[in-house]
């Protein structure tokens, strides 16, 4: 019998397909770095999902473990798209959540959990996650999804990142300080994991509001660069790039085509530039030294209630 298709005993919430012990090269001895990106919440241009379908369609995978997804997703309250053609029933998108090993451009492999955020059993999934974790010996957990932010199209994508410990974040500075936010299975994967003493942490990718709705393939992309060179895996990314630049043209040709958007475009890049430009000056002290992450949150928050007073008086 085909060893990816033998079932082993279920744990849980969820069923291994291909134990520890099977992986190919780059397994527990080394260590493995594992990705999630799961659809659900926040995910401003399809950031994270981009990035999850073009590691799925252009590496070498196979699925390592299935959650039972009946018992976690509430199918009257997110009903499955279905194809009726017809005169019968084609097809059902049904949800899963699915852990899979990926081998990247060099052949290292990693894995991905990927799927949609379920409904039920949050903390029980977690349990599972960080079972899993350990199980294939996992080094690094690390999120990604896009959140909608004051930029414009013609500057490059920013990104968020977070973790509770700052040797993961590295040269990365807070955008804000405290906020309060609605909760989510990635986020609670993170805290979790880094309470098990766990190495844990997520990036965000920052998307121009305006373009939030719609798939926005730069914002993959640059998530993608983030993850590259944060855990060292060769992720091939040239049709992602070919894509973003398809799509900035597009959007430049129907944006910037109209005088009254090219105006709010350049006043957007105004204010982006001078707002980067105020977090390189706070980076560094005005005598040289380097500023707390506290303190460059609230000066750039500062920055923001300021942008908001200016746009409010000039309307």
């Amino acid at each position: 019998m085909n060893q990816e298709n033998t079932m082993y005993p279920a744990r849980d919430l969820y069923t291994v397909v291909v134990p520890p012990a099977d992986q190919i090269d780059g397994g527990v001895e080394s260590g493995i770095v594992l990705i999630h990106g799961l659809t659900g919440f926040m995910d401003a241009g399809g950031g994270g999902r981009l990035a999850v379908a073009h590691i799925l369609d252009t590496m070498k995978n196979r699925p390592v473990a299935y959650f039972h997804i009946d018992s976690l997703y509430d199918y009257r309250g997110r009903r499955p798209k279905t194809i009726f053609d017809s005169d019968h029933y084609e097809s059902m998108d049904l949800p899963h959540i699915t852990l899979s090993e990926v081998t990247d451009g060099e052949g290292q492999t990693f894995l991905l959990l990927h799927g949609v955020e379920p409904d039920l059993g949050w903390q029980s999934i977690v349990r599972s996650v960080i079972e899993l974790i350990r199980e294939y010996g996992v080094r690094l957990t690390v999120g990604m999804h896009a959140i909608p932010w004051p930029a414009p199209h013609t500057r490059p994508v920013e990104i968020t990142a977070h973790s509770s410990d700052p040797e993961l974040i590295g040269i990365h500075q807070p955008w804000v300080g405290q906020v309060e936010i609605p909760g989510s299975l990635p986020a609670l994967i993170e805290l979790e994991a880094t309470k098990a003493k766990l190495p844990a942490m997520g990036y965000a990718a920052h998307v121009p509001h305006y373009l939030a709705g719609g798939d926005y393939p730069k914002a993959a992309l640059a998530l993608l660069d983030q993850l590259a060179l944060s855990t060292g895996l060769v992720l091939p990314r040239d049709t992602l790039r070919t894509a973003a630049a398809e799509m900035d043209a597009d959007i430049d040709k129907q944006i910037l085509s109209i005088d009254e958007n090219r105006e709010v475009v350049a006043s957007l890049e105004q204010q982006h530039d001078s707002m980067m430009e105020t977090r390189r000056e706070l980076t560094a002290g005005s005598d040289g030294s380097m500023v707390s992450g506290d303190e460059l949150a609230a000066s750039f928050e500062q920055y923001l209630a300021e942008m908001d007073e200016k746009g409010e008086t000039e309307s």
